[in-house]
């Protein structure tokens, strides 16, 4: 008499595979040999893991979105890409993933992320985390400062950090330390049900310290000029941009001079088991 071979478990479905974020978490998963399914806009470019399959949906198809996510228990929401529909986006395919039976939603909000907040995307995130608790599913939040790599691309060709961010703080959060946060709770999404961990660094720093560490880290000088609110919307305004999106880049500043991005928290340590990165950190450690 054979014995019947046990049902493999279902996979995790990791969207924005394709992303720095959701790449990195898809990696990290398939070294821990769980199965995946990858939802991505373009298969071509999914990464190639073990134990992944691909699916093609994008946020707003909730009838692809449904399809993909069909059999899938536990999701991985990286947020979508910044446009003026993101929120409309995001409630399609949180009501596609009530349609398919997912039991459970890591979505990946931002700090601070409320109705009020200054900077006018974590509005976004506060509105997306209404829809899913409204939704019944069960969700953990996570909620991650901006990424500290990419702090280096806020210099300018001549070696300035311009923004209306005063002497306002920041706790950078490097996004291989959301990724792992992201991994460790997908892997047991019943110990973080209905936890909201809020990622940053170990550190909140002044524009200025960053410029400081920029420098001691690449050789290059770097400051920091606090522009007025006025002069970073005329600069901004000059790119071309669409407002929402010029309001989203002035505000980004304007959230850390009003204290909104300077908590320190200590769920990477919690989650995770080892200490945070700081800039400095992710800048030595550069190839």
């Amino acid at each position: 008499m054979s014995i019947p071979r046990a049902a493999a478990p279902p996979p995790v479905a990791v969207t924005g595979a394709t992303g720095g974020l959701g790449g990195r978490v898809a990696r990290i998963l398939a070294g821990t040999g769980v199965a995946q399914r990858l939802l991505v806009r373009d298969p071509s470019r999914a990464p190639r893991v073990p134990g992944a399959t691909t699916a093609v949906a994008t946020f707003g198809d909730r009838a692809a979105v449904r399809q993909a996510l069909t059999g899938v228990p536990t999701v991985l929401m990286v947020s979508a890409s910044e446009t003026p529909d993101r929120l409309d986006q995001h409630r399609a395919f949180v009501d596609a993933a009530v349609d398919a039976g997912v039991r459970h939603l890591v979505y990946v909000s931002f700090l601070g992320a409320a109705p009020d907040a200054t900077f006018t995307l974590a509005r976004d995130h506060w509105a997306t985390e209404q829809h899913v608790r409204a939704s019944g599913l069960s969700a953990t939040f996570l909620r991650d400062n901006l990424y500290a790599d990419f702090l280096p691309a806020l210099v300018g060709e001549d070696g300035v950090i311009r923004g209306p961010a005063g002497d306002g703080r920041v706790s950078a959060v490097a996004r291989d330390d959301v990724a792992e946060v992201a991994a460790v709770v997908l892997r047991d999404p019943g110990a973080h049900v209905g936890r909201t961990h809020d990622l940053t660094g170990p550190a909140a720093l002044t524009l200025a310290e960053v410029a400081d560490t920029l420098t001691a880290a690449t050789g290059r000088a770097v400051t920091y000029h606090a522009e007025t609110v006025q002069e970073a919307y005329a600069s901004r305004a000059a790119t071309g941009a669409p407002d929402w999106q010029v309001d989203a880049w002035v505000s980004t500043y304007t959230a850390i001079a009003a204290g909104e991005m300077a908590a320190v928290s200590t769920a990477v340590a919690d989650v995770t088991g080892r200490p945070p990165r700081s800039p400095a950190d992710l800048l030595r450690d550069r190839p």
